[in-house]
């Protein structure tokens, strides 16, 4: 699944074009390096995404099309 999609569906950014945005703007990083918006994510990858003064470093759990709201946080884990 692409990340910017893949930040959508996970809830860890409300809309797929500021996650676009946040990959252009090289503020999301998969595994220690800076990645697209079209880098495929895997289970198990470390994402760190930084917004404003905020850093949200996350682990990959699982990589599904949809999610219902209450099930969004189990897709990933904070680390």
């Amino acid at each position: 699944m692409r990340l910017d999609k893949y930040l959508k569906v996970s809830r860890l950014i409300k809309r797929r074009s500021v996650a676009n945005e946040a990959c252009d703007a090289e503020r999301v990083s998969a595994n220690g390096r800076t990645v697209k918006a079209s880098y495929d994510v895997k289970v198990g990858d470390i994402l760190e995404i930084r917004l404003g003064e905020r850093v949200m470093k996350v682990e990959v759990l699982v990589v599904t099309e949809h999610a219902l709201k209450n099930d969004a946080p189990l897709m990933y884990k904070v680390l």
